[in-house]
């Protein structure tokens, strides 16, 4: 139900999914929603442990879903446009338990919230990595060929990727593994 980016997929699917991941192990539902209504329903249905938020809530709306959904980690994705993006950063900060950086633009009449193939200004997601004290994901047109550069730049906890390593619409292996010695050289 996400209005841009590749691989959505149905509700049914994706508890499906979430009930066959063994304990431990964190299950992600990306949402586009923003009302705690809509989102504790689609929790109610999916069971997983994290809600990425992909779009912007009200500032109240993460402590209720803290109320509601008591164990749940909450990831806020900013999408990183200018500086106002570092401001936006630190507010979600205080209420989230993770940020993942991105290149959408929630400014669209069709939103972009992710999945966009196009990376931004690495040196402001440096800025908001220094600025915070969570967990900070990347993403955002990350690909086997800039993924060393990004990790050095942003020095971030994880990497979110999508389109980068996808062909025709499909998960690449070669680029996946293209991707993952990226990352080692790195570390």
């Amino acid at each position: 139900e996400m209005p841009s980016g590749p691989g959505v997929i149905s509700i049914e699917l994706i508890a499906e999914i979430a009930a066959g991941v063994p304990p431990g192990v964190s299950t992600f539902l990306l949402t586009s929603k923003v009302t705690a209504e809509e989102i504790i329903e689609q929790q109610s249905r999916c069971r997983c442990s994290t809600l990425q938020l992909t779009d912007y809530t009200k500032p109240e709306v993460h402590d209720t879903l803290r109320g509601a959904l008591p164990g749940i980690k909450i990831v806020q994705v900013i999408h990183v446009t200018g500086e106002e993006s570092i401001y936006t950063a630190q507010k979600y900060a205080e209420t989230a338990d993770a940020l993942l950086l991105d290149s959408g633009n929630t400014n669209l009449a069709v939103k972009e919230l992710g999945g966009t193939g196009r990376t931004h200004d690495w040196s402001l997601s440096r800025r908001i990595r220094e600025s915070i004290n969570k967990p900070l994901f990347l993403a955002g047109g990350l690909k086997p060929e800039n993924v060393s550069e990004a990790i050095e730049a942003v020095s971030p906890f994880g990497l979110d990727i999508c389109s980068g390593v996808r062909t025709d619409g499909r998960l690449d292996q070669e680029k996946l593994e293209k991707f993952i010695k990226g990352v080692r050289i790195v570390h």
